[in-house]
């Protein structure tokens, strides 16, 4: 798996469009388990998944636990990892850097920072390669 994370407009889409011209691009939606990308695995086609902040605001249980959530996200990744492996298909994640800005003083926005923070840390964790993307530069990471 390849990671692809950097800020806002920062050109990650761009950067990946540029390395993976035959790619299918899967995006997340609310209340789809992230494993649902592996509908869009097609022998030897890169899948790429995106809008997972986008996903991850519309999708987290306000009653789930932290780290439940976070146990079925890394479990959905390494699921989704094989079934690419099983595919022989190239699987790229874009995420979002959002941990550089202000933090939010409401509670729920804050949550939501801190989720999307260990989502890109168990997704890099679980990356074969990692890139960071600002202003369009992409810097090797892992």
């Amino acid at each position: 798996m390849q990671l692809f994370i950097g800020g806002a407009r920062a050109g990650k889409h761009d950067a990946v469009a540029a390395r993976f011209l035959q790619a299918t691009w899967w995006r997340l939606t609310p209340g789809q388990r992230l494993i649902s990308a592996a509908d869009g695995l097609a022998e030897g086609t890169p899948l790429v998944v995106h809008s997972v902040f986008d996903w991850l605001a519309a999708s987290v249980d306000p009653l789930q636990d932290d780290d439940e959530t976070r146990r079925q996200w890394q479990d959905d990744l390494k699921c989704l990892r094989h079934a690419a492996q099983t595919n022989d298909a190239a699987l790229v994640m874009i995420v979002n850097e959002i941990g550089r800005g202000i933090v939010p003083m409401d509670r729920e926005a804050r949550r939501l920072r801190d989720l999307n923070g260990w989502f890109c840390q168990d997704a890099a964790a679980q990356s074969d390669q990692a890139w960071y993307v600002r202003h369009g530069l992409v810097m090797a990471i892992k």
